[in-house]
């Protein structure tokens, strides 16, 4: 099932999931050569820079590998995922978490919620970005800030094409090694090609509400960080 498939059946996106929950992160760890968990999530984390009483939303947190930081961090954190399976895996290996199933697109939270919404590796895959963060802004308070964690465009073009090289073929490859639904990287593979660069990301963020609508570079593009505000 190609990405155009699987926009019109979120349902099948969800499922999707279920069936990858019990090695995601471990097929994350291998496709990404372990800098996602050495570089990228804690870039991440430092940009939330969590607290003690502060409200976190960990929207599309999977199996809540990364909420357990967060919440380490004396946050109140609350992890939302649409996959059932994935909130199964995640209670069974962290039981402490307060995992919620929820759809981004309508977020079952109160106006106003949380101090900040963080989503990592998951807005591609929503049905309609705006509508997303639009729901994200409506959950922020007044102040609050976003932070998305998103696969990007390298800056260097022969990188990028060296890179979009490795997700079509490698990452496939890969999975078929180490996950149990090796289609589903194809898809996120496709995912990642037709996302938009870092400017218009932002653009879109801009428009959806948010304002100081930033982003960094990491591994000179591969991935990117962006962040905003909502108006006080």
């Amino acid at each position: 099932m190609t990405r155009a498939d699987l926009s019109k059946e979120p349902q099948a996106v969800a499922a999707m999931f279920d069936n990858v929950a019990e090695g995601y992160d471990r097929t994350n760890a291998v496709a990404t050569m372990g800098l996602e968990k050495a570089y990228w999530r804690p870039r991440t984390f430092a940009e939330i820079a969590p607290r003690k009483g502060m409200r976190i939303l960990d929207l599309a947190a999977g199996t809540g590998a990364s909420s357990v930081k967060l919440r380490e961090a004396g946050a109140e954190v609350v992890s939302c995922d649409f996959s059932v399976g994935m909130l199964r895996v995640g209670k069974r290996r962290h039981p402490e978490l307060d995992l919620i199933a929820g759809d981004a697109l309508r977020l079952p939270f109160a106006d106003g919620t949380f101090d900040v919404v963080t989503i990592s590796w998951a807005l591609r895959n929503v049905n309609d970005v705006t509508v997303a963060l639009k729901e994200m802004l409506r959950v922020t308070r007044p102040g609050g800030r976003l932070v998305v964690l998103e696969q990007s465009h390298p800056t260097w073009k022969p990188f990028r094409v060296l890179y979009l090289e490795y997700m079509m073929r490698a990452v496939p490859v890969v999975a078929k090694a180490v996950s149990s639904n090796p289609d589903a990287y194809e898809y996120l593979a496709e995912s990642t090609r037709a996302w938009p660069a870092q400017e218009p990301l932002a653009r879109t963020i801009e428009d959806s509400g948010w304002t100081r609508v930033q982003w960094r570079n990491l591994t000179g593009g591969l991935v990117a960080i962006h962040r905003a505000v909502k108006r006080g």
